[in-house]
């Protein structure tokens, strides 16, 4: 699988950044039809299933095998594997809801600072305590109005703070690549957060 090992972090969101914006292109709406099109809406799974596909076609030789896998070990599942490269857990990052109305506790999906939950964090320490020998990181798809009305960079700071002060992960410089001009009226613009998730330090005594 050495071939694999140049397809570096930066190019993974790059190639999603395009990805989302061909989909959004073909005005996608989740399997129930509960909101309008876009893909701000599509729930985690779902915008993944959608995303894949198009990323397979696109970039063959990088993407051919990658899918969800179960961690090693376990039955838990892993958003999205690059054999030999990199293993990666998603989250959405959303401040407003398809009605245009604030989210509640939008931001606990990337901040909760505790083990065995399903934020950022959560999902750090699970690849971290992984046997998963690909590079493990987190890649976030954070939607905004344009220009923002609740913007992401206090929360993706935030992450960014907890995991370093608080839960002493070590992460590499956040890589941020936007899409704007989507179509859904809420969710205007995406942007793709991506952190290499390095070691985590232990606790000092």
């Amino acid at each position: 699988m050495a071939w694999l090992q140049g397809v570096d972090l930066a190019r993974v969101a790059k190639n999603m950044a395009a990805a989302l914006s061909v989909l959004d292109s073909q005005r996608p709406q989740d399997a129930a039809r509960r909101y309008r099109p876009g893909v701000g809406p599509l729930p985690e799974t779902e915008l993944l299933a959608r995303l894949l596909p198009i990323l397979k076609s696109s970039h063959p030789a990088a993407y051919a095998q990658a899918e969800p896998r179960t961690y090693p070990g376990s039955r838990r599942d892993c958003d999205l594997v690059i054999p030999g490269s990199w293993a990666i857990e998603c989250k959405l990052a959303r401040p407003y809801g398809d009605n245009g109305r604030p989210a509640e506790r939008w931001s606990e999906n990337v901040l909760y600072p505790y083990p065995g939950n399903t934020s950022c964090i959560g999902d750090c320490l699970k690849l971290l305590e992984s046997r998963f020998t690909e590079r493990k990181a987190i890649i976030v798809f954070g939607y905004e109005h344009t220009p923002p009305k609740i913007p992401l960079e206090p929360a993706l700071a935030s992450f960014e703070l907890i995991a370093d002060q608080v839960v002493g992960i070590q992460l590499s410089p956040r890589i941020d690549v936007s899409i704007p001009g989507l179509i859904h009226p809420v969710h205007q613009q995406a942007r793709i957060l991506a952190w290499e998730v390095l070691e985590r330090r232990p606790p000092v005594a």
